[in-house]
C-alpha cells in the first residue's frame, strides 16, 4: 500500500510516498529497454520530509544530486539507495557552506536546477546554495537548453553575440544545431529583427536565380549535394563579406537556410523536364514517328514510354530511377529498340557507355554492337547527356565526349579521375 505524504503541483519534482508504514522518496528518471519512463525509490526520514515541505531550494538540490545515480542505474539496473541515502542529511540537514562544498565533490545535474530558475552565475561559481534563492517551482527547460547550447558552443570557442544570437533564433538552430532551419521572426527581440532581416537578404541576393535539383540517384526526394554546396558557398562569401562580425554558427544557419528551402522547392516539385530544347519531343532527328523508349534497370525491371504520353521521356526516366535506384542497383538504361541504340548509365563509377548496333543478327547470330565509354561529372552530366540522347539518339551524344571505344583505356582515364 502506497500513500502520497507529500507532493509539489509541478508533477516531476520528486514526491514523498509512505509504503508499509516507511517514508520514502519516489522520483521518475530516464526509461527503460521499452523506452518507458522509470520509477526508483529510497527511504527517507521524518526530519527529511519536513525540510522537503518547507524548503524548495533543498528539495530540488536532492533531486539534482540524486539524478546521476539514477543514470548510472541505466534501462534495468536498481538504483544505490545507501549512495541515494547518503546524500539526505548533507543536503537537506547541513550548512549552505556545507552544501556548497559538498556539490563541489559529488556529480549533479546542474540543468536541472537551470530549468527551475538558479542563478546560473553563481552555480557556475560554485554557490549553489545561493543560486537556489531565485528558484521557482515550475520549470523552464528552454532556459536549459539553452544553457547548454551556449556551452557546447564555448568549448568550440564561440561566443556569439547579440546579432548572432538573433540569427540563429530566427532559424530555429538556436538550441540544436541539426534541426532544420525555419523563418521565426517571432523568437527574435523585435529591436535585433531589421538586423536580422539585413542579413537574410544578402543571403537570398546573393543565391537569386540558383537552384538545387534533385539527385535520383539516391532517391526520389534526394537533392544534388554538388548543387547545395555551390549555394552554400556563394552565400557564405556574400553573407560573410557583408558582415564579417558575424560568428561561424550564424554565417552557417544562414545558408543551410537557403540551401534547406531550395531543395524543399524542388522536392515539392514534379520531376523536372531536362529536356528544354523540345518539351516532350523524343524523334530521334524524326526518324521515328511514333518513339518508343525502353528503361531498365540492373535488377530487371522494365518501363516503357512513347512521344505520345503526357510527360517527357527525361522526367519518366528519371522518376524511374529514383524509385528504384540503391546501393546495388546502380545500373540503368534507355534503349530505342527499332533504330539500335542505347545508353547505359553506371552510377557507381559515375561514367556511361552508348551502345549503337552495327550488325543486325542473321541466322540464329548474335547482333553486333559498338560500345564507347565516357566519364560523367555528377548528376548534371548525367541529366545532360540523358536529354541530349532522348532528342536526337547516339548522334547527338557525339558532342559531349570524348568517347573511348578501348575498355581498358577508359579504365585508365577513370582511374586518373578518380585519383585526383
Amino acid at each position: 500500500m502506497r500513500d502520497i505524504v507529500f507532493r509539489r503541483e509541478s508533477g516531476w519534482i520528486p514526491n514523498v510516498v509512505r509504503e508499509d508504514g516507511e517514508l520514502k522518496l519516489v522520483l521518475g528518471a530516464g526509461a527503460d529497454a521499452n523506452h518507458e519512463p522509470r520509477t526508483f525509490t529510497f527511504s527517507i526520514g521524518e526530519a527529511h520530509l519536513a525540510v522537503i515541505r518547507e524548503d524548495l531550494a533543498r528539495h530540488l538540490l536532492l533531486w539534482s544530486a540524486v539524478l546521476p545515480l539514477c543514470d548510472d542505474a541505466g534501462t534495468r539496473g536498481r538504483l544505490d539507495e545507501n549512495a541515494a541515502g547518503a546524500l539526505l542529511d548533507p543536503i537537506l540537514l547541513s550548512t549552505p557552506e556545507d552544501v556548497d562544498a559538498l556539490f563541489r565533490r559529488i556529480r549533479w545535474d546542474k540543468g536541472r536546477l537551470i530549468a527551475h530558475g538558479a542563478d546560473i552565475d553563481l552555480l557556475e561559481r560554485g554557490q549553489v546554495c545561493a543560486a537556489m534563492r531565485a528558484a521557482t517551482e515550475t520549470s523552464d527547460e528552454r532556459r536549459s537548453q539553452e544553457y547548454h547550447a551556449n556551452r557546447r558552443r564555448a568549448e568550440r570557442g564561440t561566443v556569439p553575440g547579440p546579432l548572432d544570437a538573433a540569427i540563429l533564433k530566427y532559424t530555429g538552430q538556436y538550441l540544436h544545431g541539426a534541426t532544420i532551419p525555419r523563418r521565426i521572426p517571432d523568437a527574435v527581440d523585435p529591436a535585433l529583427l531589421p538586423e536580422v532581416m539585413r542579413v537574410i537578404a544578402a543571403a537570398e541576393q546573393a543565391c537569386a536565380g540558383m537552384r538545387i535539383g534533385l539527385d535520383p540517384r539516391r532517391g526520389k526526394r534526394a537533392t544534388d549535394k554538388r548543387d547545395w554546396d555551390r549555394m552554400a558557398t556563394t552565400v557564405d562569401a556574400a553573407v560573410r563579406g557583408a558582415h564579417p562580425e558575424l560568428v561561424d554558427d550564424a554565417v552557417r544557419t544562414v545558408s543551410f537556410l537557403m540551401c534547406s528551402e531550395a531543395a524543399d522547392r524542388s522536392k515539392s516539385a514534379p520531376m523536372e523536364d531536362d529536356d528544354e530544347a523540345g518539351g516532350d519531343r523524343a524523334d530521334f532527328g524524326g526518324s521515328a514517328r511514333k518513339t518508343i523508349l525502353s528503361f531498365t534497370d540492373d535488377k530487371g525491371a522494365e518501363q516503357k514510354w512513347t512521344s505520345g504520353s503526357p510527360r517527357s521521356a527525361t522526367a519518366e526516366f528519371w522518376e524511374f530511377v529514383g524509385d528504384r535506384s540503391a546501393a546495388d542497383n546502380e545500373v540503368f538504361t534507355i534503349e530505342h529498340e527499332k533504330m539500335g541504340e542505347g545508353v547505359q548509365l553506371h552510377f557507381y563509377a559515375d561514367s556511361i557507355a552508348r551502345i549503337t548496333t552495327v550488325h543486325e543478327g542473321e541466322g540464329g547470330a548474335d547482333p553486333e554492337y559498338r560500345v564507347e565509354y565516357s566519364l560523367v561529372d555528377g548528376i548534371g552530366g548525367y541529366r545532360k547527356l540523358v536529354s541530349a540522347f532522348v532528342r536526337g539518339g547516339c548522334a547527338a551524344l557525339e558532342r559531349h565526349g570524348p568517347w573511348i571505344p578501348d575498355v581498358a583505356e577508359f579504365e585508365r582515364a577513370r582511374r586518373r579521375r578518380d585519383a585526383k
